[in-house]
C-alpha cells in the first residue's frame, strides 16, 4: 500500500468518525431537549394535582400566519386619495375589443 491510498484511507476514516460523533451529539441533544420537556410538565403537572387543578395536558400550538400579521392587519389599509390617482381616462365597463374566445 502506498503513502498517499494510506493517506487517503485514514482521512476517509477520520470524516467518517466526525460525522457519525456529529450525529450522536444531534441525537442526543434532541433527547436531551425532550426530558427537559418532559422534566418540565412532570413539575407543572405535579404542581396542578397539589393544589387541587386538573392536569392540563402539554400542547404546544405552530401559528403558521402568526409572522405575517403585522403586514396584514384588519383595518389598516389606506383608502386611496383623490390626489393619489393620476391620469386617468373613463369609459364604459361594457365596451372595448371582443377577448380572445370571441365573447
Amino acid at each position: 500500500m502506498s503513502v498517499p491510498d494510506l493517506l487517503h484511507t485514514v482521512l476517509r476514516l477520520l470524516l467518517r468518525t466526525l460525522l457519525v460523533l456529529m450525529g450522536a451529539v444531534f441525537v442526543l441533544s434532541l433527547l436531551a431537549v425532550a426530558l427537559v420537556l418532559l422534566l418540565l410538565w412532570s413539575l407543572r403537572a405535579l404542581w396542578a394535582r397539589l393544589t387541587g387543578r386538573p392536569v392540563q395536558p402539554l400542547v404546544i400550538t405552530l401559528l403558521r400566519g402568526a409572522p405575517w400579521q403585522r403586514f396584514y392587519r384588519a383595518g389598516q389599509a389606506q383608502p386611496a386619495r383623490a390626489e393619489d390617482v393620476i391620469d386617468v381616462e373613463a369609459r364604459p365597463v361594457g365596451s372595448g375589443a371582443p377577448d380572445r374566445l370571441g365573447s
